[in-house]
């Protein structure tokens, strides 16, 4: 079955960087398109980051843009989303999922502060 797990969170303070990975499998990963999601406490999901299968287009909400960079290894079947200068409104779980699918794995919580 699809599995997708996160791992990468933990505490940083305002300005710092993170790297959040996605390890899949259960799929054929190389062929669908994957997302990045978030949810903070008590709001609702919100849509990240897109990226092609090949890697090649990649899309980003506004709140990310030039800060959040996603990439993708196939050959190892994992996602990437490296996080810069990151601020306290990133603070949430994060997830990943197929491109127009609910997240199923457990995400990995971001904390930002000092």
């Amino acid at each position: 079955q699809v599995q997708l797990v996160e791992s990468g969170g933990g505490l940083v303070q305002p300005g710092g960087s993170l790297r959040l990975s996605c390890a899949a499998s259960g799929f054929t990963f190389s062929s669908y398109p994957m997302s990045w999601v978030r949810q903070a406490p008590g709001k609702g999901l919100e849509w990240l980051s897109d990226i092609r299968s090949a890697g090649t287009i990649k899309t980003y909400a506004d709140s990310v843009k030039g800060r959040f960079t996603i990439s993708r290894d196939n050959a190892k079947n994992t996602l990437y989303l490296q996080m810069n200068s990151l601020k306290p409104e990133d603070t949430a779980v994060y997830y990943c999922a197929k491109k127009g699918e609910r997240p199923s794995g457990r995400g990995t919580q971001v904390t930002v502060s000092s």
